[in-house]
């Protein structure tokens, strides 16, 4: 799975660079954010913008790592589109995510 993470200010912005988030790489996805959870990471910022396609694994794999970082941090969603945004309003999801279209949104949204 293509991960790219780079930090700025107190926030780590993590992209996904997928076109498709299936149980192919959910576990991979899991992995490798709860692992800059343990490094010490508290306000993820997760850019799916690249992403075209999400299917219901992927989606539990936001969930278990959005219950990690419960009230310690930040996990917010940037980018969601076309059929991935959807998933996440047919789901409800999007009432339980943070979520803003990019990542500049999502940074003025929690410096407010």
């Amino acid at each position: 799975m293509k991960l790219s993470t780079h930090v700025q200010g107190d926030f780590t912005i993590a992209t996904i660079g997928e076109t498709r988030m299936d149980a192919a790489i959910a576990p991979e996805l899991k992995h490798q954010i709860s692992q800059l959870l343990t490094d010490g990471a508290t306000r993820i910022v997760l850019d799916l913008s690249q992403v075209q396609f999400m299917d219901s694994s992927s989606l539990g794999a936001l969930v278990g790592l959005l219950k990690m970082v419960g009230n310690r941090g930040d996990l917010i969603i940037v980018g969601a589109k076309g059929i991935v945004a959807d998933l996440f309003k047919l789901t409800r999801m999007d009432r339980v995510f943070r979520m803003t279209d990019s990542v500049e949104a999502a940074l003025g949204a929690v410096a407010a």
